[in-house]
């Protein structure tokens, strides 16, 4: 099978693996209105090139928080590996290494930390955190990943519980008994989900500063209230997310509450996104629009599905070269060069 495109990635996942594994990740919020919605935004976007620009050597690397990646993709954290290959997170983090990008490792990993940093040494990696009702829990998660060597804390906001997922309750998904959520072994009974701490405030991101010294950005940002919030709490980046449309549908595309939270925060903190990249021109307006970098969900997992860390790897290399190819044919021959005179919003 010739894998040109990620769509290709996504019909070889939908077919070949188990439809409880499928379903899990595949699955939106209630009507799947938001998580339709995050692809179909980027439609809406339309390019404003600019012509007879050099764009013969192209340089299309940047950095979030101070660190170098070779293009503004990385990986958003995402549960359950092993239901896409039984390395799981393993070859994730061995991929974002080889392709010299960030991963940011999940609360709901199949593998441990310990494991996920032995797998890629060296590599750039994100812990993904949720607080529990257990404190002491989620403060050992914190200082596991620091000690490791992760770099950077990613606080999910927006599941003080979980959002109906249809397909899920249908299946009665569960883990299989052969897989565990190896950082929380110990801490809670998986898929029940009562572990998670809805009391969460603002304040508690100042109680995490008192436990590492890793910059904290926080994901699931889509307003400029919540915007604005973070930057007087603190954080040095924002997740502009919607959880890939999996919590409260009917709520905004990222890409349309990107514009919104980039005007909030005026440059005093990096902004990402997630949510809908399915291309290289995808990445391409939303850096326009202001991202710092975007990262990929669901098409790591269809990567992981078809070859493991090599599938990853191939999902990487498509958007990479389509995002080179973009930059190069709307004139932009740098990340640098990148900015809101790119794009248009349509009036279809």
């Amino acid at each position: 099978m010739s894998m040109v495109c990620l769509s290709d990635f996504e019909a070889y996942a939908k077919k070949y693996l188990p439809k409880i594994a499928w379903d899990y990740f595949a699955a939106g919020a209630d009507d799947c209105t938001t998580r339709d919605e995050n692809i179909l935004a980027y439609k809406r976007i339309r390019f404003r090139p600019h012509m007879l620009r050099d764009v013969s050597v192209m340089d299309i690397r940047t950095k979030i928080l101070g660190s170098e990646i070779s293009f503004p993709v990385g990986i958003a954290p995402t549960g359950f590996h092993q239901l896409a290959w039984p390395d799981g997170e393993k070859s994730t983090a061995r991929a974002a290494r080889a392709m010299n990008t960030c991963y940011i490792a999940s609360t709901y990993s199949t593998c441990t930390l310990e494991e996920i940093s032995t797998a890629a040494p060296g590599g750039l990696r994100w812990f993904q955190l949720y607080i529990h009702r257990n404190r002491a829990a989620s403060q050992q998660l914190v200082q596991r990943a620091e000690a490791l060597g992760f770099q950077g804390l990613v606080l999910t906001a927006d599941l003080p519980y979980t959002g109906k997922r249809r397909d899920d309750v249908r299946n009665g998904f569960r883990l299989p008994p052969h897989m565990k959520v190896k950082n929380l072994e110990r801490a809670f009974e998986v898929c029940k989900m009562s572990f998670l701490d809805p009391s969460v405030t603002w304040n508690d991101i100042y109680w995490l500063q008192s436990l590492t010294r890793l910059p904290i950005i926080i994901k699931g940002i889509l307003t400029r209230e919540d915007a604005e919030l973070a930057v007087k709490h603190g954080v040095q980046g924002i997740i502009v997310s919607n959880h890939g449309g999996r919590q409260l549908d009917e709520g905004p595309a990222t890409i349309d509450a990107l514009v919104e939270v980039v005007e909030a925060v005026r440059g005093r903190v990096e902004v990402y996104v997630d949510g809908g990249i399915r291309k290289g021109s995808d990445v391409l307006k939303a850096l326009a629009l202001g991202a710092k970098c975007v990262f990929i969900g669901r098409p790591a997992l269809w990567g992981l599905a078809y070859k493991g860390e090599e599938g990853l790897q191939d999902v990487l290399k498509i958007l990479q070269d389509e995002f080179r190819l973009s930059m190069a044919l709307a004139g932009c021959a740098s990340v640098s060069e990148i900015g809101q005179h790119l794009v248009q919003f349509s009036r279809l």
